[in-house]
């Protein structure tokens, strides 16, 4: 673009140059002579040339008025005029390698034309622009690439592109030089213009295999001062030829491969390597001639990767060595080829599994067998040899069976632990025989063992104490429980057959209340139990299995006869002696609290059910007479008043615990008189005129005798049980004529038992004859035992109107 430049102001230059010259040759007077000047390029803007003044001959004052200016011929405006002082000076940086682009000449010149107007002159400037060395030698390129056979011979020449410097003169190229290198140097030649150029020199064989690529760098050097330098790169590439033979990694190889190995197994890979390039190194495999036709048959050779692979079945009994020797070819114009030698080697492989035969075996056995008895004999074998025909025969652990080894690869499997069928009834033996091949081969066969049963377990129940509750007045034949024994044997040895032992009690035998089932075991009563009569009963059950001999085992029953409320409480006092109605007489003077009667209830059922409560069935006047619930007294609650009845009806209801619950009822007359009769409801007992001799003492000691026998009684049968038990039992109930009262009273059959506080001593409230007994309080804590009536003396008819007592 520079160039284009330059031309163009070049041709402007010349055509205004061409107008100056014809209007100047119509002027009278023009200058012939030319003023010459010398510069050096790269001058600073504002430099100053020349005085044009001073050189011309020109007046300074006049050349403003005679319009003093400076025309530059064919280039573009690089100098400029002071009118003032009349001074040349550089108004921009000339390069005199842009200005004179043409190395023809040496010289470059500006030319310049000063005008001045009034006369006009005209006067012609050469400007010569001296050369500097302010360019650097350059190449065309970048870099020289060089192909060069390593095959070359020594002494050989190569061109190389000079370098250009725009600086002319000393300042141009004057000499190259070449980096170190073992196999180049260069030699300088001198063109016919003058210029220099380099001849890159071979000085010693190239060896594409050592050394493949050449890096070297050319300086040049122009002759100015200071000097300035160019560079290139040149690259020089080693073109190959085919003078070096495959080779591989070893001349021999020993390779070992087991037998059996599936076909295309990789037997070996072969690596011949060749330094050469492209296809002087491409590699072809090969058998040569002195590998034999069964080796080439076995195996396989790939000829393009070197590959050995297995071609045929590989047995070590048939053939245990193959030699081959394989040849490595280059496809080069003049092939070059190399060889190996390889020995393979056939190992011997576990591949024959080990073999079990059982002999004999033993099946059933009895669970009882004894000790180190044989029960199978085993051989095992394996057609390998070495240690892979070594076998170790196993059975599982934690079985009561060991092997002993009788003979060579026989085994003999006996007991070593008790068997018992009940907690293993067979058992499934694997015998397992290993090789000692890496890796091991494993065969196995299981065998199932039965044991037979022997009666060596009695029978068991699942308690060794039965309680069994059965309610009073039950059916005859009814189901109480069932008592199943369980016998771990099998068959007969199993069957079980239930007994009752025989066992009496008074004289009564215990088949004769209760009857089991000899099948199942299901108990069942043959009587209906009164609670009143039997309260328990104690045996044993024994169960039977059939075996030979039988075993058996036995439990014990303990029968617990449940009371119902069955029996309704008996009213003892007041006593009634015409029908259910009781006349009695008490002073209208009564005090207010004052006692008027104790009604007493006995009920010969259980504690439960034998609790009696009182209260009012009827009354005449429910504000002046009270009844205590539990005990049975009727108190006054106020002081008769002349508008209360002289006759008052009471009627009390006596009532047990029981469910549904029973009841009597007694009904009181009274009578207020005016007689005055005194309570001593706080002093000590004063029996008035009592009547030792009366009817209902007589009936009380009857009753008296009657129970101290039947105590009696009682204390024999129970000794003569505790005598007949087996172990001692446990702790009996209480006894059928005593109960211990847990509120203010309790009535049972025979006994009374009180622990109530306030608990009067029992009296009798009877009027007879105007007499009246009486109790005072007793101590806190105190227990009383009342002896009753026995059972069954009917004492709701018991007639006679003889005041009763009961004995503390």
């Amino acid at each position: 673009m520079d160039l284009e430049m330059s031309q163009a102001l070049t041709k402007s230059s010349t055509r205004r140059y061409v107008l100056l010259l014809i209007l100047s040759l119509s002027v009278r007077k023009i200058s012939a002579s030319v003023n010459h000047y010398s510069i050096p390029e790269e001058m600073k803007p504002g430099s100053v040339v020349a005085n044009l003044a001073n050189d011309l001959g020109l007046d300074v004052s006049t050349l403003t008025k005679r319009k003093m200016r400076l025309d530059i011929i064919a280039n573009k405006e690089y100098l400029g005029v002071n009118k003032e002082t009349g001074e040349l000076y550089i108004v921009e940086r000339i390069d005199r390698e842009h200005i004179c682009n043409t190395k023809s000449s040496s010289s470059c010149y500006l030319k310049l034309e000063v005008t001045l107007e009034n006369p006009l002159r005209i006067f012609n400037i050469e400007v010569e622009v001296l050369d500097m060395n302010d360019n650097a030698p350059q190449f065309r390129r970048d870099a020289i690439h060089l192909d060069i056979s390593e095959a070359t011979a020594k002494g050989e020449r190569f061109s190389l592109s000079n370098a250009v410097d725009p600086d002319v003169g000393a300042n141009s190229v004057k000499t190259y030089f070449l980096s170190e290198s073992e196999y180049f140097n260069i030699e300088i030649q001198t063109g016919r213009d003058g210029s220099k150029f380099a001849d890159l020199i071979l000085k010693k064989t190239l060896d594409r295999e050592n050394q493949g690529l050449h890096n070297l760098v050319l300086t040049a050097v122009d002759g100015g001062t200071p000097a300035r330098s160019g560079t290139v790169n040149i690259v020089v590439h080693v073109l190959d030829t085919n003078d070096n033979a495959p080779t591989f990694e070893e001349s021999a190889y020993n390779v070992k491969i087991m037998e059996n190995s599936p076909i295309g197994s990789l037997v070996i890979h072969l690596n011949a390597t060749d330094k050469d390039k492209g296809s002087n190194s491409d590699i072809t495999y090969l058998y040569s001639l002195y590998t034999s036709e069964k080796t080439q048959e076995t195996f396989d050779l790939n000829p393009k990767t070197g590959e050995i692979t297995v071609k045929g079945m590989l047995n070590y009994e048939d053939f245990r060595i193959y030699d081959m020797e394989v040849i490595a070819t280059d496809k080069g114009a003049n092939s070059l080829s190399g060889q190996c030698t390889i020995k393979i080697i056939v190992e011997d492989m576990n591949d024959n599994h080990p073999e079990i035969s059982i002999k004999s075996f033993q099946s059933p056995v009895s669970e009882n067998i004894e000790l180190d008895t044989v029960i199978a004999v085993v051989s095992v074998s394996d057609k390998d040899s070495g240690d892979n025909g070594v076998v170790d025969l196993y059975i599982p652990k934690h079985m009561p069976f060991k092997l002993k080894e009788s003979s060579d690869n026989y085994y003999e499997l006996v007991v070593s632990e008790p068997l018992d069928r009940e907690k293993v009834p067979e058992y499934d033996i694997t015998f397992t025989v290993k090789d000692r091949g890496s890796p091991p081969l494993v065969d196995n066969e299981t065998m199932t063992l039965e044991l037979l049963d022997v009666n060596d377990n009695v029978p068991q129940f699942p308690q060794s104490f039965y309680t069994i509750r059965v309610m009073e007045n039950n059916a005859p034949g009814a189901l109480l429980s069932s008592l199943t024994a369980f016998d771990p044997d099998l068959h007969e040895n199993q069957y079980l057959v239930y007994f009752i032992i025989e066992k009496e009690i008074a004289n009564t035998s215990m088949s004769m209340l209760f009857s089991i089932n000899p099948e199942n075991g299901n108990l069942y009563a043959l009587k209906t139990f009164d609670y009143e009569i039997e309260k328990e009963f104690l045996f044993h059950i024994e169960a039977r299995d059939s075996g030979s001999p039988p075993l058996s085992s036995n439990v014990t029953v303990h029968i617990i006869i449940v009371d119902q409320n069955d029996n309704a409480p008996t009213i003892v006092s007041p006593w009634r002696a015409h029908g259910s109605v009781v006349e009695e007489k008490i002073p209208r003077s009564t005090d207010k609290g004052s006692l008027v009667a104790k009604v007493i209830a006995l009920d010969t059922d259980s504690v439960h059910n034998s609790r009696i409560t009182y209260q009012f069935l009827q009354v005449t006047d429910a504000s002046l007479f009270s009844l205590d619930q539990y005990n049975g007294e009727i108190r006054t609650m106020r002081m008769f008043s002349y508008k209360d009845s002289r006759h008052h009806r009471l009627v009390v209801v006596a009532k047990d615990n029981g469910e549904p619950a029973l009841s009597a009822t007694v009904t009181i007359k009274l009578l207020t008189v005016e007689t005055d009769v005194k309570a001593y409801s706080d002093m000590t007992e004063m029996p008035l005129e009592y009547d030792i001799f009366s009817d209902i003492n007589l009936y009380l000691v009857i009753g008296l005798g009657s129970v101290s026998f039947l105590l009696l009684i009682t204390i024999l049968v129970t000794i003569v049980l505790k005598c007949q038990k087996p172990k001692p039992s446990k702790a009996a109930p209480p006894s059928r004529n005593s109960v211990i009262s847990e509120r203010n009273s309790t009535i049972a059959d025979s006994t009374l038992v009180s622990n109530d506080a306030y608990w009067y001593s029992l009296f009798l409230a009877e009027t007879r004859k105007g007499k009246l007994v009486v109790r005072q309080p007793v101590p806190k804590g105190s227990r009383y035992i009342v002896s009753s009536l026995p059972r069954g003396t009917g004492l709701s008819e018991t007639s006679g109107s003889a005041a009763s007592t009961l004995q503390v």
